[in-house]
């Protein structure tokens, strides 16, 4: 009984499948679709001798061909006279810029001389000739009344900037 039934289904599918490859392009034939696109006007024919070619014109406008991102484009510039980090950690007094210390005593004990500074969060430091000072600077020399930094930074091209700065010591209740 199965096998009757499966016969009829198949056949019956068939047979829909005939009727509707026949029915179908005849009714297409009789109604054409309306969102058929007509040609805006008559294609010139090149071998015409009032045709002209088309040509596309680049003034002004980008090479379509050309990719948007180059090399050249995408490396940046380096300036020759950037002053160049080292990459080193700052711990101790490279921690502090000169400007970010206040000179408040200098001390002499024989040849030696020794300049005590301050944060400005009132904690003290003492600097000796030679100490290191913030990213570039090194204490080059300490006199009675002031304290002589120098700082020394390298460009790209490989020139060497010096760079001096005086911290003054300043007189009982000026700041």
């Amino acid at each position: 009984m199965l096998a009757k039934t499966l016969k009829y289904s198949t056949c019956f599918s068939l047979l829909l499948l005939i009727c509707g490859a026949i029915y179908l392009p005849a009714q297409a034939a009789k109604n054409p679709p309306t969102d058929v696109l007509e040609p805006a006007g008559p294609l010139l024919d090149p071998a015409e001798e009032n045709a002209q070619p088309y040509e596309y014109v680049l003034e002004g406008r980008p090479d379509p061909f050309v990719p948007f991102i180059t090399k050249k484009a995408s490396t940046p510039k380096l300036n020759p006279d950037e002053i160049i980090d080292e990459d080193v950690e700052l711990t101790g007094m490279r921690q502090f810029e000169p400007g970010q210390l206040r000179l408040v005593a200098v001390l002499e004990t024989g040849k030696k001389k020794i300049a005590m500074v301050e944060d400005v969060t009132g904690k003290g430091y003492i600097l000796n000739e030679g100490t290191p000072i913030g990213r570039h600077g090194v204490v080059s020399k300490i006199n009675l009344k002031q304290v002589v930094v120098t700082e020394t930074a390298h460009t790209r091209a490989g020139k060497e900037i010096k760079n001096t700065i005086v911290m003054r010591l300043n007189k009982e209740g000026e700041h």
